[in-house]
């Protein structure tokens, strides 16, 4: 498989007044396109900081870090930008929808920066939402939506664009155990449709749905492993005598 991330010694480091805060020390991990990886860790671990860097919302302050082939440690906040809009579906625990907005119109917005004519962007909107299952609730607001619905409006936008890379960052951080699953269940299924997904979570049996778990303690990677216990989250048939 082709290599989408490669981080080379990334270092983050805060200045906070007098104190020096190190949030990740010299991490190198490589991810491949299609990979479905979980970072896992306690708070002020660094999995976030680490998420925000790959992510383009924050750059190391050393190391270099590529993306597709594009080393975009050093890049302009405009660059950085765009490189988010084109390469980078960000899914969020808070869902981050406009509130005045239909579902549709939420989806679509990543397209509106992209350049895309309103036909273009309605009918890009409408396929990601279908691809959710929720193109029966276009025209919604997401005030007239369940948390697991709006989750997927989130999930729909960050997929409309055909980025390379799926950032969910505890994506099933405000909803019930039932509908969190439900989700899980759906990242499995775009995961089977070759899409990239990195997500990070602090709750273990989301995790087990990545086929791999890299820990954080400390600014620095504990662990790295394949998943040898992904759940299965296929329903149970019940043999019939």
């Amino acid at each position: 498989m082709a290599e989408v991330i490669r981080t080379e010694n990334i270092s983050r480091v805060y200045q906070m007044g007098s104190e020096t805060i190190r949030a990740l020390n010299s991490i190198s991990i490589k991810i491949e396109r299609g990979e479905y990886v979980a970072f896992m860790g306690p708070s002020g671990s660094g999995k976030s900081t680490l998420m925000n860097i790959i992510g383009c919302l924050d750059t190391p302050s050393s190391g270099t870090y590529i993306l597709n082939n594009n080393d975009v440690s050093d890049l302009t906040e405009n660059d950085l930008a765009e490189i988010r809009n084109k390469e980078i579906g960000f899914v969020f625990q808070t869902f981050n929808l406009l509130p005045r907005a239909s579902a549709l119109e939420n989806v679509a917005l990543p397209l509106v920066y992209a350049g895309y004519s309103k036909s273009e962007r309605q009918e890009k909107a409408n396929l990601a939402l279908k691809n959710v299952g929720l193109d029966d609730r276009a025209s919604h607001r997401p005030n007239e939506l369940s948390g697991g619905q709006r989750q997927r409006v989130a999930i729909a936008r960050a997929l409309v664009n055909d980025p390379s890379i799926i950032l969910a960052d505890e994506p099933t951080g405000n909803l019930d155990t039932k509908t969190s699953y439900d989700i899980m269940d759906l990242f499995q299924k775009l995961h089977d449709n070759g899409n990239t997904i990195i997500m990070v979570t602090h709750e273990d049996d989301i995790a087990h749905y990545a086929h791999r778990i890299v820990r954080l303690r400390d600014g620095n990677v504990e662990s790295d492993l394949i998943n040898e216990e992904i759940k299965d989250t296929r329903p149970k048939i019940q043999e019939t005598n």
